[in-house]
């Protein structure tokens, strides 16, 4: 029988641009919000108006011609009764010309420059004057080159009409939720009024998002994030785990034994809340942060060896194969002779491996005989086969996107009696997350905190400096050169592009091996082959090499005790949490250590805000968690999710810096909507999130 599915018809390209831009459900029109407004209800005339003001005026052409001085352009004279007003547009077409002939009357809306010539309009919009003015203010979208606005309005003013607005909060939880808003706006009447405010509205309370409509619909969507978070939390409580228990004598107390160094209290703590963990039969979920330094890698190893003890196998996946490498090495330094009796050994698992040596690798791993598994993103590719994987380690987890972080925790292994479980997750950072994230993004989340620095750390001394004292900088190397330090020099780009002009890491690489004879300089940078790589980074960690001339490759991971200073160069064009990390590199040993900022301010100009308010954090402060804190405001959420990578839906319209009184309430509400109406909220979170909900499990 023939297929009686009627064809589905192509998507127009508009509608294609809808849907690239996640506009597919009536819903996801009508929370498609405007990001500013035009008010078109008003006609103001050249007499009573001010220098850059956005307005509106009516008035015939009394000139229209085009320019070639200095440069191709129509220029258009509009007189509006008042005075007189010219037009200037570098694109045009043949219908713009018709429509502003000589003698016809017209309706423009710009900026209004005043000069020595009058007034002037840059590239307004326009159109034939004449019908009712509109009653409310016009709402402009965020939108794709595709995507006219006009065709865009008429859309999310369809979808507002046809979507299901009716009420997802129980009455029980409106009243606290209308407290908060300050008023009693339902979400109908909240985006309603967004969509098309009256004429009488402050538009500054509009675009700041303060108005109480604003605040009835940031409340909504933080809502719709924690029920997600809570769901998630409650579904893993639903899944079974191996229950892990360090055997006496075992794995766990014989690291302990060996360990070169004692533990801090700090350490003691978090590795104590990871083994109560993993004793229990429901998947943990644990972050693990800690400042630069501060020694996650030994809690993990401890962790790894609780795992082990107990018969199973453990993956450590982190972000480049640096950084996995110098894990490698460590883990092979404190395990390596503990498994070899128990004929268990390590296993290294990159992309850039051979065929030969991988093939060795995955046979280990299918075979149980790998008990610890490090590597980069390639521990989760499907070609990966474990035996029975009970704990999967992430570092620096919001370097990884959401899909990778959820494709290790679908690695599950294999009990005894056959059944699949699910393996404990642990996830690290050094990136502290502030209170106002972990209580949003990571709400799901039990976190660990390390933080005290193990002993012998020294203060490292941080100094911002502009470019123009670079000598001075070179001078200061060659004296720690000379006392047998080591220093890190970092540098922003590779090449040097046209749209900003910075210098390059080779060229200083050139300059410094010029500026220090008699000193091995090297050069590490992200597009070198791998080999080469290592070998600089075995002459820097040996010693041999005085400078190391690098692009933020060295940002984690990298453990020289001997380097004593680290160069920043364009620090004005690094992220804090960046500036932090890499700052984090010196200090390790007994020399004092110092980080030095050195910035370019634009020509003959001053540093912006931003970048002025990063390099003060630095030098103020060398506490992370206060670091972490700026950060967001300056920031916001998206750095320390790995938003990037991810594609999770960060908050569109809640500012967590602005709304801690509104994730307030939704974190006391989500739980009571769960447990006493758990239909409503569900509904609530298919409003909000659609398929999107999974990613916040992650």
């Amino acid at each position: 029988m023939p297929d009686a599915t009627p064809a589905r018809k192509p998507l127009s390209a508009p509608q294609k641009a809808l849907h690239k831009l996640g506009l597919v459900r009536d819903i996801d029109l009508a929370l498609h919000l405007p990001l500013r407004y035009e008010d078109e209800t008003r006609i103001v005339t050249l007499r009573g108006a001010r220098d850059g003001q956005l307005a509106q005026i009516e008035g015939t052409v009394t000139n229209s011609e085009i320019s070639f001085r200095p440069r191709r352009q129509l220029l258009v004279t509009l007189d509006d009764g008042t005075d007189t007003c010219t037009l200037r547009f570098f694109t045009f077409y043949p219908a713009h010309q018709k429509t502003l002939a000589v003698g016809e009357r017209v309706r423009v809306r710009g900026e209004l420059r005043g000069g020595f010539l009058g007034w002037t309009m840059v590239h307004p919009a326009f159109h034939a004057a004449g019908g009712e003015l509109p009653d409310a203010l016009t709402p402009v979208y965020p939108t794709s080159a595709q995507l006219p606005q006009a065709y865009l309005r008429k859309a999310v003013a369809s979808g507002l009409k046809r979507a299901d607005l009716s009420e997802t909060l129980p009455p029980a939880l409106l009243g606290g939720l209308q407290a908060v808003v300050r008023g009693t706006w339902t979400l109908r009447d909240a985006l309603q009024y967004l969509h098309h405010p009256g004429a009488d509205v402050s538009i500054d309370a509009l675009e700041d998002r303060s108005h109480p409509a604003w605040q009835r619909l940031k409340a909504e969507e933080l809502l719709a994030q924690q029920l997600s978070q809570f769901t998630a939390k409650q579904e893993r409580a639903a899944l079974r785990a191996p229950a892990l228990r360090a055997a006496p004598g075992g794995l766990h107390e014989q690291l302990l034994g060996t360990l070169p160094f004692a533990l801090t209290a700090a350490q003691r703590r978090v590795g104590e809340e990871i083994a109560r963990d993993l004793l229990r039969q429901v998947p943990m979920h644990r972050l693990l942060q800690g400042d630069v330094g501060s020694g996650k890698t030994v809690v993990a190893a401890l962790a790894a060896a609780i795992a082990i003890d107990a018969g199973w196998q453990c993956a450590l996946m982190a972000p480049t194969e640096i950084l996995a490498e110098q894990h490698f090495a460590k883990l092979i330094g404190w395990l390596e002779p503990l498994l070899a009796p128990l004929g268990k050994r390590v296993a290294w698992l990159t992309g850039s491996q051979k065929k030969k040596q991988r093939g060795e690798m995955l046979a280990l791993i299918a075979s149980g005989e790998a008990a610890l598994v490090v590597g980069t993103h390639a521990v989760i590719q499907d070609q990966v086969v474990f035996r029975s994987l009970a704990l999967a380690i992430i570092d620096e987890q919001h370097r990884f996107g959401v899909a990778q972080r959820l494709a290790l925790r679908s690695k599950v292994g294999v009990a005894e009696d056959g059944t699949e479980q699910e393996p404990h997750l642990l996830m690290m950072t050094a990136t502290p997350i502030p209170r106002t994230l972990a209580m949003s993004y990571y709400a799901d989340l039990d976190v660990s905190t390390i933080d005290e620095l193990p002993p012998g750390r020294t203060p490292i001394v941080t100094k911002v400096v502009a470019d123009s004292r670079r000598a001075e900088v070179i001078e200061r190397i060659r004296s720690q050169v000379a006392q047998g330090r080591q220093v890190y020099w970092v540098c922003p780009l590779i090449e040097e592009s046209e749209a900003i002009d910075l210098s390059n890491a080779t060229a200083t690489h050139a300059e410094l091996s010029q500026a220090l004879p008699g000193v091995l300089v090297g050069l590490l940078h992200s597009r070198m082959p791998v080999a080469e790589k290592k070998a600089v980074m075995s002459l820097f960690t040996g010693g041999q090499m005085g400078v190391l001339v690098s692009t933020t490759v060295i940002e984690v991971g990298v453990d020289v005790p001997n380097a004593s200073l680290m160069v920043i160069e364009h620090a004005e064009r690094f992220g804090l949490s960046q500036l932090h990390q890499l700052r984090g590199r010196v200090g390790r040993g007994a020399a004092a250590s110092a980080c030095v900022l050195m910035y370019t301010p634009p020509d003959g100009g001053r540093l912006g805000e931003t970048a002025r308010e990063r390099l003060k954090a630095m030098a103020d402060t060398s506490d992370g968690f206060e670091i972490a804190r700026r950060d967001l405001e300056i920031r916001g959420p998206g750095e320390f999710l790995g938003a990037r990578q991810s594609g999770a839906p960060l908050l569109r319209f809640a500012d967590l810096a602005t709304d801690t009184h509104l994730l307030d309430w939704a974190r006391e509400a989500a739980p009571v909507m769960l447990t006493q109406y758990p239909a409503a909220a569900e509904k609530h979170i298919a409003r909000w999130l659609g398929g999107k909900a999974e990613y916040l499990k992650a």
